[in-house]
């Protein structure tokens, strides 16, 4: 029985080792958590405003959940001061990710999922200008997103190509955007975007795998674009997101990541941003019937 205890545990190890470069910093994957655990993770976002004069900070603590192996939940609250000058809570989101499509090889798998989020969010559109600064220039926030910026639902797709230590990554996703609790959305806002992404993940340490509770050491970079669908502002941008991110003991994870526009023409009240995150897993939290 121990024999088979050691075995399981030895297995269960390589097998998260395997998947530790999929464990995107600011994309999912289309891969799922183990069924029957629980995640809790908290992620700290800082964002240097260009319209107010001080920095922006939001905080959003999730609760995961792998209902199946083909099945994933998360919900998530957001709390930040980026669009008030108090520190308020903004919303809450629901996500599901549903795995259809799984190829499996030695060292290598190919996944595809679909997912779909939904966000209720009572933040105004826009963050007020410097107290008394009236040579501020006239500005719109054109980038939305369900992540505390808009209410609304995101409906994709989401594909994942392990490769050894190798992990590729393409998303395609719609969002329709809604009347936030707190405010009218402007009327020359776009209420649709088509968001895109193209994620990397290599496994940097271990070098060679003794057991699960080795520290992972994975660095990603992902590229994240949107795009407005509204006939009178069709507007665009391209981002950057390297990361670092830390697998401590199979259950834990620590992520480093900056984010910065490469390209685009839309306005925007911050092109850039820092994320720390930290997240705890626990596993078989239900037993099996």
């Amino acid at each position: 029985m121990l024999k088979q205890l050691f075995l399981f545990v030895a297995l269960a190890g390589t097998a998260a080792a395997a998947r530790a470069q999929e464990l995107y910093v600011y994309t999912e994957p289309a891969s799922n958590m183990a069924t029957n655990s629980l995640g809790v993770r908290l992620t700290n976002k800082f964002f240097p405003m260009d319209h107010v004069d001080y920095t922006g900070y939001r905080v959003q603590p999730e609760v995961m959940f792998g209902a199946s192996k083909r099945l994933m939940l998360h919900a998530s609250g957001y709390f930040s001061n980026m669009m008030q000058k108090q520190f308020e809570f903004e919303g809450a989101s629901v996500y599901a990710k549903y795995r259809f499509i799984s190829v499996d090889d030695v060292q290598s798998h190919f996944r595809v999922a679909a997912f779909v989020k939904g966000s209720l969010i009572n933040n105004p559109y826009m963050p007020p200008l410097r107290d008394h600064d009236h040579t501020a220039k006239p500005y719109s926030n054109e980038d939305l997103d369900l992540d505390g910026s808009s209410s609304g639902v995101s409906g994709g797709i989401v594909a994942t190509q392990l490769l050894h230590k190798l992990a590729l990554s393409g998303t395609v996703a719609y969002d329709r955007y809604m009347r936030n609790t707190k405010d009218e959305m402007p009327l020359f806002f776009s209420k649709n975007a088509l968001n895109y992404s193209v994620s990397a993940g290599y496994l940097l340490l271990p070098r060679k795998y003794k057991n699960y509770k080795q520290t992972n050491v994975n660095l990603y970079v992902e590229f994240l674009g949107k795009s407005n669908l509204d006939q009178y502002r069709r507007s665009y941008y391209i981002d950057m997101a390297p990361a670092l991110q830390f697998i401590i003991n199979s259950n834990s994870r620590v992520d480093l990541g900056y984010r910065w526009q490469l390209y685009g023409d839309m306005d925007r009240v911050m092109d850039r941003s820092f994320l720390v995150r930290y997240e705890f897993n626990f596993y078989n939290i239900r037993k099996q019937q």
